[in-house]
């Protein structure tokens, strides 16, 4: 009977030990679940979604501040009001078809002369110091910044809320001459946040760098003044407001809810772009598999969702690897170049410092195809990538531009090192033996090289570094040409 007794107790005591340790690894599986899935949003999902709609909102909210930009800086708006405003239907033919080609609800420019204010249709009113609805006028007069964000009436449309874009206007000697700008209505807007909200599952709204939230879709509609006033938000707000434009991941608690935020700046629109998310909802499952499946299913279920997520995110890191690559020379592609490339302007419009691009290709490289074959011309491409990569720095950008083209973007290169980077890359290029026969020509490159001019836009620098990429192909080839310092930023 004592046998027994031992027996049980042993048996009692491994199985308490197993019970224990298996309660213990459930339980801790279940936490680290719970921690990994609040991490993974926060470090993850939440982040990659902020920049979905990032660029989405680059693509819908700050493409009218480039529509503006032009339109302030355009040779012909600028010289009809310096040669005196005396053509109405000029300026009218004009407001109307930017307005037309970019489905903008208004277009306008204000003169600093005569005080006209002109639209679409005509001439609208002269504004004055005496009327309240013209403050944002000399708001945007004596402000340093090029351009504000403005919620406002339109006088023009029916005094329907409107999301101006005010940009101000300077003469060739950068003397102030007037406003011009254009104007989307706030429905379009909050519709537009909508189907952010909508596609994304997430909250979205801004917010101003004051804190006080300016724009949310038509389901936040009881959301209003500041975030220092709202339930929880209020906690992080100070975090938020730090004019960041990097997104910053922030957390809080409301009504028993983990609310995960990401944050950040956009100096274009001079607000910040909020986006939440509740992860009640992603926990609820997993407290539910731990009070359901408290046995080993749990166990193989937390591997297999780890699995998959180590497949998917590999899989992931591999299409974008792929996505953003050359497959035959390895550099970026050209759409993955766009992006670095906008990127790169606004560092250099931000921290003042030149940024310069070098575009090249091969002559007459369709003789080596159609003489050696294909396999030999891309062999040569990839020898040319290997040459130019050797050839500039750590930091500058080379990307496969097309066919036998390349484009290297020179971050913080004035023009004179760009061009003498160019022509360093010609020499290498010539003086390699690409393994042709001793009969052929030896391969040579011709070279244009520009330098970014501020506010130029991204057709007319690479358009002056393609004609002079042309003119050293019509003098000859195997030749670098500097497209002119003087020119200045190309208006459409």
């Amino acid at each position: 009977m004592r046998f027994l007794s031992d027996k049980y107790r042993l048996l009692s005591l491994i199985t308490l030990l197993l019970v224990g340790g298996f309660l213990t690894t459930i339980i801790a599986s279940y936490i680290v679940s719970r921690d990994e899935i609040r991490q993974r949003v926060i470090e993850q999902a939440l982040p990659l979604t902020s920049d979905n709609i990032y660029s989405e909102v680059q693509k819908d909210i700050l493409r009218p501040i480039f529509i503006s930009s032009l339109m302030a800086n355009d040779t012909f708006l600028r010289d009809w009001v310096i040669g005196g405003e005396t053509d109405l239907d000029q300026v009218t033919r004009y407001l109307q078809e930017i307005k037309e080609k970019y489905s903008m609800i208004t277009t306008f420019m204000v003169s600093e002369r005569t005080n006209n204010y002109y639209y679409a249709n005509g001439l609208l009113k002269k504004v004055g110091t005496s009327e309240p609805r013209d403050i944002w006028y000399y708001r945007v007069r004596s402000q340093k910044t090029d351009y504000e964000t403005n919620v406002d009436v339109d006088m023009g449309n029916r005094d329907a809320m409107t999301v101006f874009i005010n940009h101000r206007m300077l003469d060739y000697d950068g003397n102030f001459i007037g406003v011009t700008g254009v104007g989307l209505t706030l429905d379009t807007m909050t519709n537009l946040l909508d189907s952010y909200q909508k596609r994304f599952h997430r909250s979205i709204y801004f917010i101003d760098k004051n804190g006080v939230i300016k724009l949310a879709g038509k389901s936040m509609q009881d959301i209003h003044g500041s975030i220092t006033e709202l339930a929880g938000v209020s906690t992080i707000a100070k975090d938020i407001l730090n004019h960041d434009v990097k997104p910053t991941q922030l957390e809080y608690q409301h009504n028993d809810a983990t609310m995960l935020m990401s944050s950040r700046f956009i100096p274009e629109l001079d607000w910040y772009l909020l986006v939440e998310q509740d992860i009640t909802d992603d926990v609820k499952p997993i407290r539910r598999v731990f009070f359901i499946n408290i046995a080993i299913s749990a166990i193989v279920t937390m591997l297999i969702l780890a699995l998959t997520l180590f497949a998917v995110n590999r899989y992931q890191r591999r299409l974008e690897h792929i996505a953003g690559t050359d497959t035959l020379t390895g550099l970026l592609n050209r759409q993955a170049f766009e992006i670095v490339f906008q990127q790169a302007i606004l560092d250099s419009e931000r921290r003042r410092i030149p940024l310069s691009a070098i575009l090249f290709d091969i002559d007459f490289f369709k003789m080596v195809n159609d003489n050696h074959g294909h396999l030999t011309g891309d062999r040569i491409l990839q020898d040319i990538a290997t040459i130019t990569k050797n050839a500039v720095r750590e930091s500058d950008i080379v990307t496969r531009w097309g066919g036998e083209e390349f484009l290297v973007l020179l971050k913080d290169c004035p023009l004179e090192k760009a061009a003498a980077l160019a022509e360093k890359i010609r020499d290498m290029i010539a003086g390699h033996d690409f393994e042709l026969p001793a009969s052929e020509l030896r391969l040579t490159a011709s070279l244009g090289v520009a330098e970014y001019a501020y506010r130029e836009t991204w057709l007319s620098f690479f358009g002056r570094a393609d004609k002079a990429l042309y003119q050293a192909k019509s003098e000859g080839r195997n030749r670098v040409i500097v497209s002119s310092p003087n020119v200045t930023a190309a208006t459409q």
